[in-house]
């Protein structure tokens, strides 16, 4: 298959680390791919360094690349909204994000223009459902991450949270709940090197279309206090693959409080998580998932 795939970020979130995880993924199951991407962004760095093919974004590179791929995927709004402009291929498109599509005649426009639309969890495609979409136009492909070679979970490490400006991620309520608790926590801005010792990864979220930054943490066997939202509810189960909390502070620090002090209960936590991640989100899982998907519109 020949693919051409867009995104627009500027910097390296966790619909980037998909994007560039899937493109090795298909290169080295013998797939063609071109990544068109911003020059300046970590993704079109990272890509290149691989040897992957790549080159910078834009409407007219667009325009004139599509015609020689079986299909475009479009990773992020921005170039969905390129590609329902400009791709002269059919349009595939990935929804991470949780929020209701917008009812204008122009989102309706755009949303229309898709052959499919990839899901990252079931909560996503319930919101593309509720904009309209027929079920037969939208597939669920979970979320993939590493996994490392030995759990990271220590009782002596750190507590550690995730470090983003983002105002819906919940630093100050994270803060707050950790001077309740009476425990410091550590903003980590390299998770993957972080999570090699940690005692537990706090997740607070308003909303989350599944929550990568968790399955990183359940795949490193650190045990997760996580918001009870959108898909963070289908791969952290309290008591069993981590533990749930609403966003309150003093509701979240009840929970951290529980974590820390029963060391047995994270020691299956940690266990389990992993044998999760392992049988239902590994990056293996999410390239042939998504290979399957692209069979399917293609066969049509």
């Amino acid at each position: 298959m020949r693919i051409l795939h867009l995104d627009s970020g500027a910097g390296m979130r966790g619909g980037q680390w998909q994007v560039y995880h899937l493109l090795r993924g298909l290169a080295r199951a013998g797939h063609s791919v071109l990544l068109l991407a911003p020059p300046s962004s970590p993704l079109f760095e990272k890509a290149a360094a691989k040897g992957l093919p790549v080159e910078p974004l834009s409407w007219s590179r667009l325009l004139a690349r599509s015609a020689r791929f079986d299909l475009v995927h479009a990773h992020d709004a921005r170039s969905h909204t390129l590609a329902a402009l400009f791709s002269r291929a059919p349009l595939l498109v990935s929804r991470r994000v949780a929020f209701p599509v917008k009812g204008t005649w122009a989102s309706r426009w755009k949303y229309g223009r898709p052959v499919h639309y990839i899901a990252i969890s079931e909560t996503v495609k319930e919101c593309l459902r509720a904009a309209g979409l027929p079920e037969t136009r939208i597939s669920v492909v979970f979320d993939g991450v590493e996994l490392p070679d030995t759990p990271g979970f220590s009782e002596h490490g750190p507590i550690l949270t995730l470090a983003s400006e983002d105002p819906g991620k919940g630093a100050a309520l994270v803060q707050e709940a950790a001077r309740l608790a009476g425990v410091a926590v550590k903003p980590s801005s390299d998770l993957p090197r972080d999570l090699r010792n940690a005692r537990l990864f706090v997740y607070v979220s308003e909303q989350e279309g599944l929550g990568s930054a968790a399955l990183l943490a359940m795949a490193a066997g650190v045990p997760v206090v996580a918001s009870a939202v959108g898909g963070l509810r289908e791969i952290v189960i309290d008591g069993f693959t981590g533990f749930v909390t609403e966003n309150r502070p003093e509701c979240i620090a009840a929970v951290m409080k529980r974590a820390l002090t029963d060391v047995e209960a994270c020691r299956n936590i940690s266990r389990l998580a992993r044998r999760q991640v392992e049988e239902k989100f590994s990056l293996e899982a999410m390239v042939m998932g998504t290979l399957s998907v692209y069979e399917k519109v293609l066969s049509c």
